[in-house]
């Protein structure tokens, strides 16, 4: 006759069981994606300003994000009365520059930056080369030197200078960001 035991691993010092073997099983949040069977432990907005959440697994909040259009249904000029106000009140995030880059993409380029790389007249995945090379050329042929008196020329000189001087101090930046 076989004897069953009553005496459970639980007792004395050291205990003999490992820390967080218990025997009841585990809550595993599955990803919100119809179909996919992995664990869903990255949250996302449902819509803004609503404090629901989907929970997906990276693959499928990556594809979120990158989806994603906090504007969406509104003109330029009510999207930009938004960022206005709102960017007005956030002044404690002022100083987090991962707060920055919400605009359009996939993260790796600020709002400034993107619309810097458009007055130069490249994609936004161009590298600094190409940036270097479109500032160098659109510089020549706007300088002030080269069309004096031609007020349109200087505008679009000082736009390349402030487009450049921007792409060049975010690509510092990352030079100098840990890895």
């Amino acid at each position: 006759m076989a004897r069953t035991t009553s005496r459970s691993n639980d007792w004395g010092f050291p205990r003999w069981r490992g820390y967080g073997s218990g025997r009841e099983a585990t809550q595993v949040r599955l990803c919100d994606r119809h179909g996919c069977e992995e664990p869903g432990n990255c949250p996302a907005p449902k819509s803004p300003n609503n404090p629901d959440r989907w929970y997906f697994c990276e693959t499928h909040a990556g594809e979120y994000n990158r989806g994603w259009n906090y504007f969406e249904g509104l003109n330029a000029e009510e999207a930009a009365a938004r960022e206005a106000s709102e960017s007005s009140t956030a002044a404690g995030y002022t100083q987090s520059k991962h707060y920055a880059w919400g605009g359009p993409g996939d993260g790796t380029r600020s709002r400034d930056e993107l619309r810097a790389l458009e007055a130069l007249g490249l994609e936004s995945d161009a590298d600094f080369d190409a940036v270097k090379a479109a500032w160098r050329r659109m510089a020549k042929e706007n300088h002030p030197d080269v069309r004096p008196g031609d007020a349109d020329a200087a505008v679009r000189f000082q736009a390349v200078q402030a487009a450049y001087e921007i792409l060049r101090t975010a690509e510092e930046q990352r030079e100098w960001r840990p890895r």
